[in-house]
């Protein structure tokens, strides 16, 4: 394999780049459906998912009914506040995800998670396809014990049956 194959491996948070105080800004409304990027969002849920590149990532989510909106960014690491560059390098530890705003009344959080598994390959460990680094690895990101406890029973079922079909077990971190 090509590359530096410390972009394979986690940095501790004493290995990883310090970051810095600020967050990055981002626009008041996102590009496609015009809803708001960041606030309160009263009324809805929220959900993260690492699978592969983020902008991929994020149109499965958006085309769902009931997705009120999406961003992508960067969890699960270390660095405070990194640049795309810093995450590019592998001394974050971080992943690139989708944050999903939801409306729970129309679309669950089951749901979420079946387009999780079903857009991306959650054997392949630290990359997703011709991506290859930390950044690229398959994780959700639970926002409270039920989402985690979902999740987790969810990559039991999808383990199962990937295991009966001979694939390799799932890497995906909860």
């Amino acid at each position: 394999m090509f590359g530096d194959p410390r972009k394979l491996r986690i940095p501790t948070a004493d290995q990883a780049l310090p970051g810095r105080p600020e967050r990055m800004s981002v626009p008041s409304a996102h590009a496609t459906l015009g809803t708001p990027l960041d606030g309160a969002f009263e009324g809805y849920e929220m959900a993260m998912f690492g699978l592969g590149c983020f902008w991929g990532a994020e149109r499965l989510f958006w085309t769902l009914e009931g997705v009120h909106s999406t961003a992508v960014g960067y969890a699960g690491g270390h660095t405070d506040n990194p640049t795309y560059q810093e995450v590019c390098s592998g001394a974050t530890g971080h992943n690139e995800v989708v944050r999903v705003v939801y409306d729970p009344s129309r679309v669950t959080y089951g749901r979420l998670l079946q387009t999780f598994w079903e857009g991306h390959n959650p054997t392949m460990g630290m990359r997703q396809g011709n991506d290859i680094g930390t950044q690229y690895r398959s994780g959700i990101y639970a926002y409270d014990a039920d989402q985690h406890a979902l999740a987790s029973e969810s990559l039991s079922a999808y383990e199962a049956r990937l295991a009966q079909a001979g694939h390799a077990p799932i890497t995906t971190e909860v």
